[in-house]
């Protein structure tokens, strides 16, 4: 299934703490694009919203103010409308203890209604795509952590979902499984061509995934939208500090905002260099004509 377009317009979410009725603002005004098919990691320093826009894209709470669009609809407003659309990968497996590794890939397509034969198929190809084909009788307590995260991105992907949406999904592992599985959900996620949203706070985790970086200040605003394939590998140290300054002053470190100033510019100058190069081309043309 191919991706779908989210967009964010002047969004705003805020919510009482029941217990002394503080009104606390998560969302201040949040304005973002993300095409089709991009994969997109969104970085915040702790309590900047990044988990409440995640509860807003799935549909389990409205804006408060502001509109979030996935295609041309709103997920709270039309929640079983995405019904099979949206599939999501948590920090947390969240697996169902007493179902196997094949009854766990399996629940989403009993959800949307999918003949039984036809589940099992699709989750065994999954956990066999995933390297679990020798456990798919087995329960997650017979799982290590890694293989429990595995099977928890074969239930997202067996749906091949137009948006992916993952929440800190691989922070809690070590370091070589998490590269490792970070690796696999994102060539999955280009083959799939779904879109992608991860949620992160480890910035070499945002800055080896993500086509884009979404820096949101506190509360949630875009503080920086940064194109990674703008930042050659000689540079990626300097990317990780200028957002790191990003996050600790709130503010836009000059050196991001200095090369999105510059982008508007190399994009004009390449166009009227493709014209010139056309002009060029009909000229030669006319002059062979001749």
């Amino acid at each position: 299934m191919s991706g779908l377009r989210i967009q964010a317009q002047h969004l705003r979410k805020q919510f009482r703490q029941s217990a002394n009725g503080v009104l606390i603002t998560a969302i201040e005004q949040l304005d973002f694009v993300i095409e089709p098919g991009e994969i997109v990691a969104v970085v915040g320093s702790t309590g900047c919203g990044k988990s409440s826009l995640f509860d807003v894209m799935i549909g389990l709470q409205a804006p408060t103010a502001g509109r979030l669009l996935i295609g041309d609809r709103e997920p709270y407003r039309d929640f079983n409308g995405f019904r099979g659309l949206i599939a999501t990968v948590f920090q947390q497996d969240r697996l169902m203890p007493w179902r196997s590794s094949l009854d766990n890939v399996c629940l989403p397509l009993e959800l949307i209604g999918l003949a039984p034969d036809e589940q099992h198929r699709r989750a065994r190809g999954w956990l066999e795509r995933l390297g679990l084909a020798a456990f798919t009788d087995a329960y997650p307590h017979e799982l290590s952590g890694g293989m429990r995260q595995r099977v928890a991105i074969a239930r997202a992907f067996v749906l091949q979902p137009a948006i992916l949406l993952a929440d800190e999904s691989f922070g809690h592992l070590d370091e070589v499984t998490a590269a490792e599985l970070r690796e696999t959900f994102v060539a999955l996620a280009r083959e799939c061509g779904s879109t992608a949203v991860l949620i992160t706070h480890q910035l070499e985790e945002a800055m080896s995934v993500g086509d884009r970086v979404l820096v949101f200040a506190k509360p949630a605003t875009v503080l920086a939208d940064i194109r990674v394939a703008d930042w050659p590998a000689e540079r990626r140290g300097e990317l990780r500090e200028a957002i790191q300054l990003t996050l600790q002053s709130n503010r836009c470190d000059e050196r991001i905002a200095r090369l999105a100033v510059q982008q508007p510019a190399d994009a004009v100058i390449e166009q009227l260099g493709a014209r010139d190069k056309h002009e060029q081309s009909d000229q030669a043309i006319k002059a062979n004509g001749r």
